[in-house]
């Protein structure tokens, strides 16, 4: 199981990383805050400080085709917020 799926970079969590030190990460829906936790300091080489969890749920979605109206939704997500200690970073953009 792939713990960590993609870092989230909306303008809302780049404000959060500016103001708060968090960072902002999709992550598989059936890990817990240990498992994200230990795969951050891993991965960045970094010390968590907190791991604040949440499930978004799909969105609905209508389609229209020949044979009528077509709806399903999208699939839910975990999203995780990562708070650092007091110091410390993670570059997204250094290894481009």
């Amino acid at each position: 199981m792939e713990i960590l799926r993609k870092p989230v970079l909306t303008e809302k969590a780049t404000s959060l990383t500016e103001k708060l030190n968090r960072y902002t990460f999709q992550c598989d829906h059936r890990a817990n805050k240990l498992q994200i936790k230990s795969a951050i300091e891993t991965m960045y080489g970094v010390n968590v400080e907190s791991v604040n969890t949440m499930v978004v749920v799909g969105k609905m979605k209508t389609r229209s085709t020949k044979a009528g109206s077509v709806s399903g939704r999208v699939a839910k997500l975990k999203k995780a917020i990562i708070t650092l200690k007091e110091g410390e970073i993670i570059d997204f953009y250094s290894n481009i």
